[in-house]
């Protein structure tokens, strides 16, 4: 590659292209702007064809992906190009799918890899974080094959491990996993929260009405250590039934013990993680636009259960561009 050369031919806006380019001019300072463009485009799935050019199919969404990126980088005070392009010497098109391949085929190995490492793990005293792993093992399998745009030949293994895993743990569940398994088990309950609700709280509450439990009531206390009554269950409180566990935040929690799949609803969950815990482990865009609605929902509605009904607004919307 270093050796080649790559050319870009302009064509007919008429005509379909193949590729897409970023070019972008990063300041050398501060280190972790050129290391959160570094991550992003890893995210998209981009390839570096050149130092500081990289290449992407030209697909429903890649597009969009590298505007953002561009949009971001110039607001940061760096420089970036988006163009459509062919290529026409220095490298072909098999080429350039192989280097697609490789990259993936890297992460599908990691998968299976990571699979392997569960199957001394499988004891019931240790079953909760088989589950935890095996569940963040499926959606970084289902990550990379959102970006898997020229089907790597990684991916049919990576997938036949995670399914042999997870038929494996569903044939003998034991019964912490039954306790904890979503589905009738999650319904019918009157959820309780701390009151003066917000993000974590906000998020978690439409995602269990809407998703989980469509009968669900709710109730607020002021108590720190406050002990479920009878056909009650606790979230984002004290030693609660579902509530932040290792690096995840409540809304996370509950898509993983409910088993829920959808990737517009792990996008959300994503975006409460990086208002809720401030770490910017996402580091998604749409975090800090959410955030502001929020604040101004909490001062326009100081009532726990009305800042639930105009939060589940802002998160159908949210869902739904999404999607």
């Amino acid at each position: 590659m270093n050796d080649s050369t790559v050319t870009v031919k302009p064509v007919s806006a008429r005509r379909r292209q193949n590729w897409l380019l970023l070019i972008h001019q990063i300041p050398p300072k501060p280190d972790y702007f050129r290391v959160k463009i570094r991550r992003r485009l890893q995210r998209i799935g981009a390839i570096a064809l050149k130092n500081s050019v990289y290449v992407l199919p030209s697909r429903p969404g890649t597009m969009e992906d590298f505007r953002w990126l561009r949009r971001e980088i110039t607001s940061d005070g760096g420089e970036a190009t988006v163009c459509a392009a062919e290529f026409v010497e220095g490298i072909t098109r098999e080429e350039l799918e192989g280097m697609f391949a490789v990259e993936r085929d890297s992460e599908y190995a990691e998968i299976v890899v990571g699979v392997q490492r569960l199957t001394d793990r499988s004891g019931e005293t240790d079953r909760a974080g088989v589950e935890t792993e095996l569940g963040r093992l499926r959606r970084r399998m289902e990550e990379i094959e959102a970006i898997d745009y020229f089907e790597a030949p990684g991916r049919r293994a990576a997938q036949r491990a995670v399914a042999i895993a997870e038929a494996r743990l569903s044939a003998d569940p034991g019964p912490s996993a039954r306790r904890r398994k979503g589905g009738e088990a999650m319904k019918g309950h009157t959820w309780v929260t701390r009151r003066d609700v917000f993000v974590d709280r906000i998020a978690s509450a439409w995602l269990i009405k809407r998703f989980i439990d469509p009968k669900a009531r709710f109730k607020f206390t002021g108590s720190k250590t406050y002990r479920a009554r009878r056909g009650e269950v606790r979230f984002d409180m004290f030693e609660a039934e579902y509530t932040h566990e290792g690096d995840r935040c409540t809304f996370e929690t509950l898509l993983e013990r409910a088993q829920l799949r959808d990737r517009a609803l792990r996008a959300v969950g994503e975006i409460v993680h990086d208002i809720d815990c401030k770490d910017a482990k996402f580091s998604r865009e749409e975090a800090p636009g959410v955030a502001a609605l929020l604040r101004g929902l909490v001062r326009a509605y100081p009532d726990d259960a009305s800042r639930l009904e105009r939060g589940a607004t802002v998160f159908d919307d949210l869902y739904g561009s999404l999607q």
